[in-house]
């Protein structure tokens, strides 16, 4: 493990993150909220560091191994969130270095869980940095830091690999920086157009990009206390359902869509796989609303869509209380919470991708039981999935729920009531944010314990670098020469 190397990047990470405080400046010199102060001595602890870094590790030009891909961008993720809590703490919006830390790291991995409250008297060059903190993780710090910072001389590919969530990381071209170049081209592109398109709708600037990096991200963080809903207006919901899709679907195929291949979407598995689930749902949780809380199919429709889509997406935007809603709604928000969005997107959760492959795998042991000497392949969009990716995904899949099972264990242990304990995890670890419980639509994470905080703190983190970029680093092999 080159230290010297991991240093240096990391320095080059840290500078880069410092020059995004930039933006925030802007929006609290227009609104004078006065945390001006608290945002530039952020930015300039945050540049001087990383510049510290990459000065003094400089010279270190070496092709990384996969070793050093996960350590850096494991590390990577954990600094972003360490510096990103500094507006939080030296503004006093935050009372301690945990609740600041818990929420840069929310912001970071999209998760969406908060502990400020009340959110709209917060000043808003700091909730400008909240939204943005979404924006920078939906498509990734490391993938971004490839993107545009190529003077490092060090090749991407092991840390694309480490930081695209999904059991493959699509390369659109050659080389790695130009993927990740398109792939943020894409980003800014869908995310200026849903920007003008809240404007349209009479959101000022400031609130149309804030919702719209918390919903490009698949992140959630609102600049209202009770998020979308506070708006009480279907033109807006809409508009967020739409690009809520969008986000949870994979950008490459995004791209290949602009580029004049408008079938692509038709021709992947996993898309039309997610889209028929989410179509499901909506259609199923608008007829049980219809029948039970409202008295419209029109506003059963407004609502369930809106919810379902936030859900599965792990976006986390509200528009209702669910937790009002019949008990069957609710169990099926929280089974959509596991399944997620397509893979390489901004969406977390287990990936509809993997889903699909682990029911493809379960038709084909009912049919070896049928016919036991049959070859019998598991395909996916007509090609044939080698049995080791099948694999991965149930190694993915165990440690996944065993990851689960403990900490939803652990944070029972702590005094909360089970449904508080296993919700709160399942929306940390699947990176949504609003679940059930104390931590309901309605509520904040404010009332969990503080080690109850470090615990989902974890989850998120995990869930975001999708389990393996973490647990690798526990293994005691990994450190080994």
């Amino acid at each position: 493990m080159r230290l010297r190397m991991i240093f240096r990047i990391m320095g080059a990470l840290i500078f880069f993150l410092g020059l995004t405080m930039i933006f925030p400046l802007l929006f609290s010199l227009y609104y004078r909220d006065g945390d001006l102060p608290a945002l530039i001595l952020s930015a300039a602890i945050t540049t001087g560091t990383g510049a510290s870094l990459f000065l003094i590790f400089r010279g270190t030009n070496q092709e990384i191994s996969s070793r050093e891909g996960f350590a850096i961008v494991a590390l990577g993720w954990a600094l972003a969130a360490f510096f990103g809590s500094l507006p939080y703490m030296l503004g006093g919006v935050l009372p301690s270095f945990v609740e600041a830390y818990f929420e840069a790291t929310s912001g970071f991995t999209t998760t969406g869980a908060t502990v400020l409250d009340p959110i709209e008297g917060a000043p808003r060059g700091i909730l400008f940095w909240r939204s943005l903190t979404h924006w920078l993780g939906g498509m990734g710090i490391i993938v971004l830091s490839i993107a545009i910072l190529p003077f490092l001389g060090i090749g991407g590919m092991q840390l694309f690999k480490a930081e695209v969530p999904g059991p493959v990381a699509d390369k659109l071209k050659p080389r790695i920086a130009e993927t990740a170049k398109i792939l943020w081209k894409v980003y800014i592109l869908i995310s200026g157009a849903e920007t003008a398109l809240l404007m349209a709708g009479g959101m000022d600037l400031f609130e149309a990009l804030c919702h719209t990096f918390g919903t490009m991200a698949t992140g959630g963080f609102s600049t209202r206390n009770i998020s979308i809903g506070s708006y009480d207006k279907a033109y807006f919901d809409g508009v967020i359902v739409v690009f809520m899709i969008l986000a949870g679907t994979n950008f490459s195929l995004h791209y290949q869509a602009l580029t004049g291949d408008f079938r692509t979407f038709y021709r992947n598995s996993e898309v039309r796989f997610y889209w028929a689930t989410l179509a499901g749902a909506m259609l199923l949780v608008t007829l049980v609303l219809r029948v039970q809380i409202y008295d419209t199919l029109g506003a059963a429709f407004r609502y369930a869509s809106f919810q379902v889509t936030s859900i599965m997406t792990t976006t986390g935007y509200t528009t209702a209380d669910f937790e009002n809603w019949p008990s069957f709604v609710q169990y099926t928000l929280v089974v959509l919470m596991f399944i997620g969005g397509s893979a390489g997107s901004t969406g977390g959760g287990m990936k509809c991708v993997r889903i699909l492959l682990l029911l493809k795998q379960g038709r084909r042991e009912l049919s070896r039981l049928i016919h036991p000497h049959g070859v019998i392949p598991v395909r996916l969009g007509g090609k044939v999935v080698p049995d080791g990716i099948i694999q991965s995904v149930w190694g993915f899949f165990f440690l996944f729920i065993l990851v689960f099972i403990l900490a939803s264990v652990a944070m029972s242990l702590l005094g909360l009531d089970i449904i508080t304990a296993f919700v709160s995890v399942a929306a940390t670890i699947n990176n949504i944010g609003p679940g059930l419980g104390a931590v309901g639509p309605m509520d904040n994470y404010t009332s969990i314990p503080l080690i109850g905080k470090w615990i989902l703190i974890f989850c998120m983190l995990i869930g975001r670098l999708e389990l393996y970029t973490i647990i690798v680093l526990l293994v005691p092999e990994f450190w080994r020469r």
